[in-house]
């Protein structure tokens, strides 16, 4: 079937990145911020992947931001709640500067709007782990805007995380759309192929492959932006 919606993966793929140097100056950021208040570092970054992996492994009974807060809460207590206003000021302020690990590839942008020129529906289907706070940055240092996505997932509104196919499930649930008309574009050989599950079809964005497997990919279309367009032109 023709592809009539193009869902992107964010971090890799429209905002280019090496996770580790990402990792390491958001997680630096963050410490600075909290250690007055008491959180020390180490711990810090520690209940952080805590939190993150029950996310991960969110059964869909909750929303991910409950999911988080809940574990977080049970490392460090409940002062976590009244200090949740101090992790929104850090993505207010300090997040940005971890903008400085990452790069910027103007054809991002060019391939979503020639997208949208083409009548299809673009969807942002970034791993729901941040705020929406800190998922509207970081579309920004892609040189996007959030209202150039019909729907972007952070951990406010979605209930389960890649790869499960179920956080994909919900993406075509909410946007009405079949999963034989769309089109998953990521960097990753476990997250987003993981969208194949339910019968869509995944491009893959060479930039900045992720294939911790090691898995032969070659049956998937993949390459630059310039040849994701060509990919899209011949299948819509």
């Amino acid at each position: 079937m023709s592809i009539k919606t193009v869902l992107f993966d964010l971090d890799g793929t429209l905002l280019p990145l090496d996770q580790d140097q990402f990792e390491r100056a958001y997680f630096s950021q963050l410490a600075q911020k909290l250690a007055p208040h008491g959180y020390d570092p180490k711990q810090l970054v520690d209940g952080i992947w805590i939190g993150t992996a029950a996310m991960v492994k969110n059964d869909g009974s909750r929303i991910n931001e409950e999911a988080f807060w809940i574990r977080f809460a049970q490392i460090f207590g409940d002062r976590v709640y009244d200090d949740k206003a101090l992790f929104d000021e850090f993505y207010k302020t300090q997040f940005v500067k971890a903008k400085e690990s990452c790069g910027f590839n103007p054809e991002a942008k060019k391939s979503v709007d020639r997208i949208k020129e083409l009548g299809l529906r673009v969807a942002l289907a970034t791993n729901p782990i941040f705020p929406d706070i800190a998922t509207s940055q970081r579309i920004r240092w892609a040189g996007l805007e959030p209202s150039d996505f019909e729907l972007y997932t952070t951990y406010e509104n979605s209930r389960y995380c890649k790869p499960n196919p179920e956080y994909y499930r919900d993406i075509i649930s909410e946007l009405g759309c079949d999963a034989s008309e769309c089109l998953m574009v990521g960097n990753d050989a476990i997250e987003d192929v993981a969208a194949e599950q339910l019968g869509i079809r995944v491009f893959l964005l060479t930039d900045c492959l992720i294939n911790k497997k090691g898995d032969d990919l070659s049956k998937y279309p993949q390459g630059s932006f310039a040849e994701l367009m060509e990919y899209i032109e011949k299948n819509i």
